[in-house]
């Protein structure tokens, strides 16, 4: 090589996290998008079939979605074909779980993309700050509270399928305080530990890019987050419903 040649190497920039295999912020942002897009056609099939047809979908990506969860959280390497497909059973489930609660209640279904936007960009901007972080003490919390609230729901649940509780959302909306549905302080917990989660996803990918882990790991962050995103829409439209419950 030449003089020249030696030289205009020396001054190219040094190798990013990009060239070089490594996880970035925007690997991660383009692989939740694509997870994201997925779920919303899976979403968008439910949504527009036939009823019966609907909720026979809604149940296969419930189950569906359970497993792939368990499968993509226990699996050593991440798999994308694995997990772009437990986004889209999960569309399949919450577009049918929109459906119904959204003909029960009109609007809600909007209202619930909007407030899973809203809860997101906040958290988002309190992680930015500095002002809310994941503490190992507010992350023993955070497990002991959704240990407790899985082990509510897991109950509620074997309540409503033995027909102990006949109303719609079980003991959320049998039992009151002060008048005030049981469902709505549930509710309002619940929405607090998927915004948590949200903290504790941005921590993991924070840390993942500063450590330079391999690019293929930005598939378990967007799965992290897409996860945490189900979960929260989940609880903003079920809070939704049982608000309008009297209506």
């Amino acid at each position: 090589m030449t003089n020249e040649q030696l030289q205009q190497m020396y001054n190219q920039p040094a190798a990013g996290p990009a060239d070089t295999g490594r996880m970035t912020y925007d690997d991660v942002i383009m692989k939740t998008v694509a997870c994201l897009v997925v779920l919303v056609i899976g979403a968008g099939i439910t949504l527009f079939v036939a009823p019966a047809l609907s909720t026979m979908l809604m149940v296969v990506g419930a189950l569906g979605g359970f497993v792939l969860a368990l499968v993509n959280t226990f699996k050593k390497q991440p798999s994308p074909a694995l997990i772009l497909a437990y986004a889209g059973l999960e569309g399949l489930f919450l577009g049918g779980l929109t459906r119904i609660l959204d003909g029960m209640y009109p609007g809600v279904g909007l209202q619930a993309v909007i407030g899973t936007l809203a809860v997101f960009g906040v958290t988002l901007v309190l992680f930015k700050s500095g002002k809310v972080r994941a503490t190992p003490k507010m992350v023993r919390f955070f497990m002991i509270a959704t240990i407790g609230y899985a082990v509510f729901a897991l109950i509620n649940l074997v309540m409503m399928w033995t027909g102990a509780v006949q109303e719609p959302f079980g003991l959320r909306t049998s039992i009151t305080i002060a008048g005030i549905p049981l469902g709505v302080f549930i509710g309002i917990l619940a929405i607090g530990l998927a915004a948590f989660s949200l903290i504790m996803d941005f921590t993991s990918i924070e840390e993942g890019v500063r450590a330079g882990a391999p690019e293929r790991y930005s598939w378990v962050a967007a799965f992290g987050l897409t996860v945490t995103l189900v979960w929260l829409y989940v609880e903003i439209i079920r809070l939704l419903a049982i608000l309008r419950g009297d209506d």
